[in-house]
């Protein structure tokens, strides 16, 4: 863990406090780590902070955001990048890369497709990858992949929280076959500070923004900094980086919304070589929240292609808007199905699920194992390189 205090890219890398029963240290606003008291008092008189805090076994470490347990993904943690959906790298069979450094999220949007913020009634565990290793096994699949790639920053959650977000996209910046780096984000971790930062070297961010009146802001998120996320909007349009509004629609709630944003994101002057608007249709996952009726497919296209005509712009979508063309996928070594071995590393990301490493894969696998043991598991889902198994 020492590592990740010594990386660049956030306003306090170090503070701390006490409550009732442990020593709290907070680490770039965001890594929360917990030891008993009276252990940190002991070691205290033989050992600085810094030393305790990498070294102390039984500490607790924890997003501060969720308050879920937090898992860091480093080389020497062994856990591939490969394979899961809530980290690492997904290739999806384009040019495009997924990349996924942190989850977590410090919203509660009643619309979200992964359950996720503090409230979050599936989700039991965060995961956060070491940048230099996240570096290390991005490159070797931008050399498979060849020129012209597209390193897209997003995640189960809130991608502009990772603390080492600036310092990652500056390195990625320099690998030369990445044409294009963008990245999702609600906006509301983002300054003018690191915004600038990151000017000439993010090409684009596609900020989500659902509603743009208070009323329906509370409706969809619950406490939301409105105004504050509309500046960040204008500081962005404003910039060296492209600026994509990216809102979901849902039904029932903001559909008087979808105009207002329109013209907002044509008045501040988004999309100055992309769309300036990714209008997203509200789908209830399985294992996300769900509010109301979704519209169908064609409804959805029937009403983006009114409001086309009627604001001049284009919305309806396609990937040759953005670049993006099929390109040979990294090699699956799995078959839905196939019956496997694999290694528990870590908690799973959902409730009833384990973090299981086979095949030089991160695997979810539905178990009641403990960490350590070795599991039997039948693959059940195998799409895009993400392995499910359910233990047999």
């Amino acid at each position: 863990m020492a590592k990740f205090t010594e990386k660049a890219g956030s306003e306090r890398i170090l503070e701390e406090r006490e409550d009732r029963n442990d020593k709290v240290f907070i680490l770039r606003n965001i890594v929360e780590i917990r030891i008993p008291k009276h252990e940190f008092e002991k070691l205290s008189k033989k050992y600085d902070k810094e030393y305790i805090i990498s070294n102390y076994e039984n500490k607790r470490i924890l997003n501060r955001i969720t308050g879920r347990e937090l898992v860091f993904v480093t080389k020497e943690s062994g856990i591939p990048l490969l394979g899961h959906s809530a980290f690492g790298i997904i290739d999806r069979g384009t040019n495009l890369l997924q990349v996924r450094c942190i989850s977590g999220c410090n919203l509660n949007c009643i619309f979200c497709s992964v359950d996720e913020g503090r409230k979050s009634k599936t989700r039991k565990t965060d995961y956060i990858v070491d940048p230099d290793y996240m570096l290390d096994e991005l490159k070797k699949i931008i050399d498979f992949k060849g020129e012209g790639v597209e390193v897209h920053i997003d995640g189960q959650g809130e991608p502009a929280l990772y603390p080492y977000l600036e310092y990652f996209v500056e390195e990625v910046s320099k690998i030369k076959k990445v044409s294009i780096i963008s990245m999702q984000t609600n906006g509301i971790p983002l300054n003018e500070r690191r915004i600038s930062e990151m000017e000439g070297k993010m090409t684009r961010i596609n900020l989500s923004i659902s509603a743009v009146t208070e009323e329906t802001a509370k409706k969809l998120y619950g406490a939301y900094p409105l105004k504050r996320v509309l500046e960040i909007a204008e500081i962005i349009a404003n910039s060296k980086i492209d600026l994509l509004i990216a809102p979901v629609w849902v039904p029932g709630y903001n559909d008087d919304e979808i105009p207002k944003i329109i013209e907002f994101a044509l008045e501040i002057g988004a999309g100055k070589k992309f769309p300036p608007l990714g209008i997203q249709k509200y789908i209830p996952y399985r294992f996300g929240r769900k509010v109301g009726k979704g519209m169908t497919f064609r409804e959805f296209y029937e009403k983006l292609r009114i409001l086309e005509k009627e604001y001049g712009v284009k919305l309806v979508l396609r990937p040759e808007d953005f670049g993006i063309e099929k390109r040979p996928s990294v090699e699956n070594p799995f078959k839905k199905g196939e019956i496997c071995y694999g290694r528990i590393v870590a908690e799973g990301r959902m409730y009833g699920e384990k973090l299981c490493v086979a095949k030089n894969r991160s695997v979810a696998v539905i178990s009641d194992k403990k960490i350590g043991d070795i599991v039997k598991f039948e693959v059940i889902r195998n799409e895009d390189g993400i392995i499910v198994g359910r233990e047999i």
